[in-house]
């Protein structure tokens, strides 16, 4: 059988990295424009969180030891971009905006303490840019992801549509099934084995 074809020379992890980095900027420079366009004074949440993500890829640092499957950057692409699709809508519940507001501070203070850890290793597609046991990393493995989770719940709440809730389940399928891509990658240093072991849970503590 013929060997199975990899990426384009051309295609390097530093040139997949500039890629990225455009895409994310562009995504959130029309997420900008939407959010100035809303009527929802509760719109400018969405941006809390989605612009950190932007300001850290920007900073992040390159990395040789990345992912080049196609499916494992689609699944990091579908998981990273559908947030910056939100469509802010009419708030339905004002009741809950307290309660809205609470989650999605909460969730960025979650998600922004995991990204500080990491400082410049932060990325998108699935790499090893060096393994992280302190802070959040002591209770879950990948608490920058679950801060996007409280964060997301939170905005729903605000902005609620079906647009939104189809775009942030799209979302979250891809983002359990990157998780399972990273942690095939990063699985493969024995220190990350020993941090799995130290660190049960992937997502939320006694359930994933």
């Amino acid at each position: 059988m013929p060997a199975a074809k990899g990426p384009p020379a051309w295609l390097t992890p530093r040139r997949l990295d500039r890629l990225e980095q455009v895409t994310i900027i562009l995504l959130w420079s029309l997420l900008v424009w939407r959010v100035l366009q809303s009527d929802n004074p509760m719109a400018p949440l969405v941006l809390i969180a989605e612009t950190s993500i932007a300001l850290f890829v920007l900073l992040r640092r390159p990395t040789e030891n990345i992912s080049m499957r196609l499916g494992d950057w689609l699944l990091a692409a579908a998981a990273t971009y559908a947030p910056l699709l939100i469509i802010p809508s009419e708030e339905v519940w004002p009741a809950l905006e307290p309660l809205a507001i609470a989650l999605v501070f909460a969730g960025n203070a979650i998600q922004i303490s995991g990204k500080l850890f990491l400082r410049r290793s932060f990325g998108i597609a699935p790499a090893n840019r060096g393994i992280k046991r302190d802070g959040m990393y002591r209770f879950v493995r990948h608490p920058i992801y679950a801060g996007y989770l409280v964060t997301h719940i939170g905005i729903m709440l605000v902005m609620p549509s079906l647009i939104n809730l189809v775009i942030y389940a799209i979302g979250w399928w891809a983002q359990i099934l990157r998780i399972d891509a990273e942690e095939k990658l990063l699985g493969q240093d024995p220190d990350y084995r020993d941090y799995m072991q130290q660190t049960r849970w992937r997502l939320i503590p006694g359930i994933y």
